[in-house]
């Protein structure tokens, strides 16, 4: 009889531990997290990544506009990209005399109808050259010229923002 009034004090003992079992607080976990989302979207949502500036040292600016999103065209020391899709050496553009590019031409065209297949409203013929800052002029300007005859007028040169206070 002893051993079994020892039996149930142990088993009394640990129901009353079981109902002392820690419970995790989700309401101030919640919190926690709540806080962290605003931060990261506070912090991250001002930041303007442009692509492919792979070997692109850009020229400065004091400009304080932000860059809208438009078809970006990377040109750096090997030719003209398009969304990493090379359409010219930069030695051809350098040594060929015509004054527009037929095959930047031919894919800002399927850009350009790819918008309007879409009925997309927002095509205003924005484009955004991203070159490096000792690139030729001759070259910039056989790219300008070609953008503009594909109905690309509205184009943007991308720059890196000088520091507040210099120059």
């Amino acid at each position: 009889m002893k051993r079994f009034r020892l039996f149930e004090e142990r088993r009394e003992r640990r129901r009353e531990q079981a109902k002392h079992v820690m419970s995790i607080n989700l309401v101030s976990m919640m919190d926690i997290f709540t806080i962290l989302v605003f931060f990261l979207l506070v912090n991250t949502g001002d930041v303007e990544v442009l692509p492919g500036k792979t070997g692109v040292k850009l020229p400065e600016s004091t400009a304080q506009e932000k860059p809208k999103q438009t078809l970006v065209i990377l040109i750096n020391a090997q030719g003209v990209f398009i969304q990493g899709r090379k359409l010219a050496a930069m030695e051809t553009l350098l040594t060929e005399e015509a004054s527009l590019i037929k095959a930047l031409r031919t894919e800002l065209e399927y850009h350009r109808q790819k918008n309007v297949e879409g009925k997309r409203a927002d095509f205003n013929g924005a484009v955004t050259i991203i070159g490096d800052k000792n690139l030729p002029f001759k070259v910039l300007k056989k790219i300008m010229l070609t953008c503009a005859d594909a109905q690309y007028g509205n184009i943007s040169l991308a720059v890196q923002q000088k520091a507040a206070g210099h120059g």
